[in-house]
């Protein structure tokens, strides 16, 4: 879609055959730049050099004139060429079918022969609003897959976190152990992978064990593996994890759940760099990197003694803390297109962006669960969102209307306290159009234009 630059006007293609009509759409639109076509050819060929974000067509067009054949070929090749483009279609001719069967061919929205000027102007405009949303929702998530990526994997614009990037690319090529500390959802085992794919060891092995998934039991022979016949079930010499990572990385997640006991061993191998497997009598010697990462505070684990001093020194060579995502302005936001953008690829097609109220509601939330909180309410809203765009309702959230989540932007101030006050007259009115309308000063026509616009149920 072509972006209008500051000071310049959105492009608006009239496909209409009728002379008269023609020139009275054109001077109706002063703040637009509007490009005429009466036929599909002239039509198709502004499509390509205007880009028009917004496209009004009339059906009823040569050599089909009292017919629609023409029309629908038409909008036809503008969803093949430009499928963006928020089509608005006319028809005289059998207007409620032809209106749905143009909305199923993907046209945004209709109207009805004779022209009223003044409500075409309103449809036309809030198309080019909602083609704004989506452009900017899809321009961002562009940016995100490139310029806001770190460690080629993290996507970030927040300082707090390329510092922590930074920190991490920094000591990549070293074999000092590495502490990450910060909160569940943060995106620990993502910065240690990235620290593994930047350093001289990339082409091992990286493996992560999450040691507060596996019980006390089985959690040497995790780590350190086994010998034919060491214990029952035992029927094979298995290699255990930091065996396996030798070349490469082991990333330990919750560090502190290791049990004393095991502590020790694991400050024995850090010291001498070989193992013995369970059963086992030969030690083994293994190069293996050691990344490390928890939530809780060990240093408070250490003074009540369920955590050895000595193996902390020993881990937190290099310690890390990752700022939660409440910490990283903007990046809530950031990954929030970025997952919609992936989800609805892969889960539903037709969601296009993130509704304003949603904008607000996420830059609102405080996200005790930080980036795993994030994707999965994310996903959980493409998956379930009935519109174009996914509304705060959709993420399970309040609507944005604390001080602190307030909009920056008049115009999204404006879309929240209408979808406030229209939802409180449906209340009112139980869900009665006219008696809506009337409580809202406003038309039918205008309120179900509304109700589209802002995916609102009656």
């Amino acid at each position: 879609m072509s972006e209008s630059k500051p000071g310049q006007r959105p492009a608006l293609l009239i496909v209409e055959d009728d002379p008269g009509l023609q020139a009275q759409l054109k001077w109706s639109y002063e703040d637009f730049d509007v490009f005429i076509a009466g036929d599909r050819a002239s039509a198709l060929t502004l499509l390509r050099s205007e880009e028009p974000s917004v496209v009004t067509l009339d059906l009823g067009l040569p050599p089909d004139p009292d017919g629609t054949t023409e029309g629908f070929a038409v909008l036809d090749e503008i969803m093949k060429l430009r499928p963006q483009t928020k089509v608005i279609v006319a028809s005289g001719h059998g207007a409620r079918e032809s209106a749905l069967k143009a909305i199923e061919k993907g046209a945004y929205d209709f109207y009805q022969k004779p022209v009223d000027i003044d409500a075409l102007g309103l449809i036309v405009r809030r198309a080019l609003h909602l083609s704004r949303i989506e452009s900017e929702n899809r321009n961002l998530a562009t940016r995100a897959t490139s310029d806001n990526k770190v460690l080629g994997r993290m996507i970030t614009a927040a300082p707090e976190m390329i510092k922590v990037a930074r920190t991490i690319e920094r000591v990549a090529n070293t074999n000092v152990s590495v502490m990450l500390l910060g909160a569940s959802g943060t995106g620990k085992e993502l910065l240690a992978k990235g620290l593994h794919d930047s350093s001289s060891r990339s082409t091992g092995s990286f493996i992560a064990i999450n040691c507060a998934a596996i019980p006390e039991n089985l959690l040497e022979s995790e780590l350190f593996g086994h010998e034919k016949g060491a214990f029952t079930g035992a029927v094979k010499t298995t290699e255990g994890k930091i065996e396996l990572a030798s070349g490469g990385t082991l990333f330990l997640d919750e560090v502190g759940d290791i049990p004393l006991q095991l502590q020790v061993k694991l400050l024995r191998f850090l010291q001498e760099r070989t193992i013995e497997r369970i059963g086992g009598r030969k030690s083994i010697e293994v190069d293996t990197r050691i990344v490390c990462a928890t939530h809780q505070n060990l240093e408070a684990m250490i003074a009540d003694g369920r955590f050895r001093e000595d193996l902390f020194y020993r881990l937190a060579e290099i310690v890390v803390r990752i700022p939660s995502l409440a910490e990283r302005p903007g990046d809530a936001t950031l990954l929030a297109k970025t997952f919609l953008m992936r989800f609805a690829k892969e889960m539903n097609p037709q969601v296009k962006g993130l509704a304003p109220d949603a904008l607000a509601a996420i830059d609102g939330w405080n996200w005790p669960g930080n980036v795993r909180e994030l994707e999965n309410r994310v996903k959980r809203a493409v998956i379930m969102a009935d519109g174009k765009l996914v509304t705060a309702a959709d993420l399970d959230l309040p609507g944005g209307e604390s001080e602190d989540s307030a909009p920056l932007n008049l115009k999204t101030a404006r879309e929240v306290t209408d979808r406030k006050v229209i939802r409180h007259a449906l209340a009112r009115s139980e869900g009665n159009i006219s008696s809506t309308a009337r409580l809202l000063g406003i038309s039918r026509p205008t309120l179900y234009d509304l109700l589209k616009q802002y995916d609102l149920q009656s």
